[in-house]
């Protein structure tokens, strides 16, 4: 099979599965394990006959396309080194892409060729309601029906170790586990180095949480009251714990597109104050502007078919910019809960975050506003130069740099089996895991708080 010269499209990825399990009928199957919304089938690809079942999720979100590859690459691997599942007795099991729909949504900028402007302005990713290993009324209360299938196939399969393949958009690589999975930082660090990967030693995602080594963090298990051991939806329950009560240990494998050397500085700053009051203030004003695009926006765009998926996200992100703009800033931070000490790579992180923020708001304003045909908010006259400046932000201070699609699936598929060989050594047939206190149910979203 000729290897992958992009990122896979829905379609692709299920055509290459076929075709993989065409050549090895006896060790490879593919089933549909359900639908999404729109009744795209939900492909589960499994390789190898072994008791211990090993659950690796592509395709979470839908603007993060490296896994989609990283699982065939899995997979081509899997299937060429016996010691994986015979010698392991490992069954793999590949789940192609959770979020097809989302994906679909993507396509617009998957071909190529990768630019930081055509990836913004083409961006989609869902609101934070509908990202199906959230589940923000525990796992009961889940109403997506990609997120009942992977639920349903947990609870089936059981498995030692989960793999969430995730990618960042601009930034360095890291890794989440649920347990600490000892060694695992050396690897990373090994697996970076092999293909010029940066490490993100202060990722946005983790301010609050423990660090197990460079670059590896520890998931805080879901509590309430407790939302602010995480700034992101991670906060609340997930797909990511609802397989610990089998024992299971997850690990979410983040890969960069654009990398900064930036967030591998682990050098004590100079003025981080000043840079934090830079950072909250940038993102209060461009905050400002971006509700005021939106108010233009919005009456045009309601009677677009599919306004509501792209709103979703544009309420959510203007909703959460401005408490985050007030944690971070040095004369409005939380007393009760403030900033950990903050090293130069978490300053590169936030200022990152921040950004990303904007331009993903204003690329999905940019959508609606293109979608109206000849823009009656006139908005676009404004839009593309702040997307193309914001860009040039990135490529220009912060060196963001685009790191070829093949070596972004290279290194997370060698993080993933490193991740999975670690977690295989510690595996018991039966053990049970899980935090004191942990259970299943419902806890608040972060962004109802």
């Amino acid at each position: 099979m000729p290897p992958l010269l992009r990122y896979p499209t829905v379609d692709e990825l299920g055509a290459r599965a076929a075709a993989l399990v065409a050549r090895h009928p006896r060790t490879a199957r593919l089933r549909r394990i359900g639908v999404s919304r729109a009744g795209t089938p939900l492909h589960l690809l499994s390789l190898g006959h072994g008791r211990r079942q090993a659950l690796v999720v592509a395709g979470p979100h839908a603007n993060e396309p490296v896994g989609g590859a990283t699982a065939l690459r899995l997979a081509g691997q899997v299937l060429a080194d016996r010691s994986l599942t015979d010698g392991a007795d490992v069954t793999w099991n590949l789940l192609l892409c959770l979020d097809p729909d989302g994906l679909r949504r993507n396509e617009n900028w998957l071909a190529g060729p990768y630019s930081l402007e055509k990836y913004f302005r083409h961006f989609f990713r869902p609101g934070f309601l509908e990202q199906p290993e959230w589940l923000p009324e525990g796992a009961d209360g889940a109403v997506l029906p990609e997120t009942r299938a992977l639920l349903a196939l947990q609870d089936e399969l059981k498995p030692f170790f989960q793999g969430s393949l995730h990618g960042v958009d601009i930034g360095g690589g890291f890794v989440e586990l649920t347990r600490d999975l000892p060694g695992l930082a050396q690897r990373v660090a090994r697996a970076a180095a092999r293909f010029g990967i940066p490490r993100e030693l202060g990722a946005y995602d983790t301010l609050y949480w423990p660090s197990l080594g460079p670059a590896v963090y520890r998931i805080p298990s879901p509590r309430r009251g407790d939302l602010a051991a995480a700034i992101t939806e991670a906060a609340v329950e997930s797909t990511w714990y609802h397989p610990h009560r089998h024992g299971t240990v997850t690990a979410v494998v983040e890969a960069p597109m654009w990398g900064v050397a930036a967030v591998e500085d682990g050098s004590v700053p100079a003025d981080p104050d000043g840079a934090l009051r830079t950072v909250s203030r940038t993102l209060r004003h461009d905050t400002l502007l971006l509700r005021r695009l939106l108010a233009r926006v919005r009456p045009h765009a309601a009677a677009l078919p599919d306004a509501a998926r792209l709103l979703a996200p544009v309420d959510d992100y203007l909703l959460v910019c401005p408490g985050l703009a007030d944690a971070w800033d040095p004369d409005l931070g939380d007393r009760a809960r403030p900033l950990p000490p903050l090293s130069s790579a978490h300053l590169a992180a936030l200022r990152i975050a921040g950004r990303r923020l904007a331009l993903r708001t204003a690329g999905l304003l940019h959508q609606l506003a293109t979608a109206t045909g000849d823009d009656p908010a006139g908005v676009l006259p404004e839009l593309d130069p702040l997307v193309d400046a914001w860009c040039a932000d990135y490529r220009d201070d912060c060196g963001a740099r685009w790191i070829p699609m093949q070596r972004q699936v290279e290194y997370q598929s060698q993080v993933v089996l490193d991740a999975f060989e670690l977690a295989l050594r510690h595996a018991s047939a039966t053990s049970r895991s899980g935090d004191p206190g942990w259970g299943p149910e419902p806890v608040v979203p972060m962004h109802r708080e």
